[in-house]
């Protein structure tokens, strides 16, 4: 069964009633959950790790990169 945007009205939702409802759905999943990811989650994980590996003076502190997502535009 596909179901769409549509059929659950999400598409009338602003993309912040978007963010939260990702957030309501990924709650409500026991934390026992089985879960596989997707094949292409897997390989983009090893790209960014091998990204992160190769140059690791890109990475931004998380205390800075909370600030900057903190700051109000």
């Amino acid at each position: 069964m596909s179901m769409t945007l549509e059929q659950f009205g999400i598409d009338r939702l602003s993309p912040q009633e978007r963010c939260e409802l990702i957030d309501l759905i990924w709650d409500s999943l026991p934390p026992d959950a089985s879960f596989t990811p997707p094949e292409w989650h897997l390989r983009e994980l090893e790209q960014r790790v091998a990204a992160a590996d190769a140059d690791p003076g890109a990475a931004e502190p998380w205390e800075a990169v909370l600030a900057r997502l903190s700051r109000k535009p």
